[in-house]
C-alpha cells in the first residue's frame, strides 16, 4: 500500500504544480502580451515541464517489485523546481 499512497501523493503535488505554472502564466500576461510576460509564462511552464518529468519517472517506478530511491540529483531538481514555482508565482502577485 504504501509505494500506491506515495504515488497518489505525487499526483496531488503534480496537479498543485500545475495550478501554480497555470496561474502565474495567466498573471503573467494579465494586462496585455509582454516581453516579460511571455518570458516569466515560458520560465514558468518550462520548471513545470522539468517537475512534471521527474515527478511521473518517480511514479513509473513506483510500479517496480522493489522501488529504487529518489536520488540526490532528482530530489536537488525538484527543491528547484519549487523553488521557482513559487519565486513565479510571488512575482506575478507583486
Amino acid at each position: 500500500m504504501q509505494p500506491e499512497r506515495t504515488r497518489l501523493a505525487w499526483r496531488r503535488t503534480t496537479l498543485s504544480a500545475t495550478v501554480v505554472a497555470v496561474l502565474a502564466g495567466k498573471q503573467a500576461v494579465r494586462d496585455g502580451v509582454s516581453g516579460v510576460g511571455v518570458v516569466g509564462a515560458a520560465l514558468s511552464a518550462l520548471v513545470w515541464v522539468g517537475f512534471l518529468v521527474v515527478a511521473h519517472g518517480r511514479m513509473r517506478e513506483l510500479d517496480r517489485v522493489r522501488p529504487v530511491g529518489l536520488g540526490v540529483g532528482r530530489a536537488w531538481v525538484l527543491v528547484g523546481c519549487g523553488v521557482a514555482l513559487a519565486g513565479f508565482g510571488a512575482a506575478v502577485v507583486w
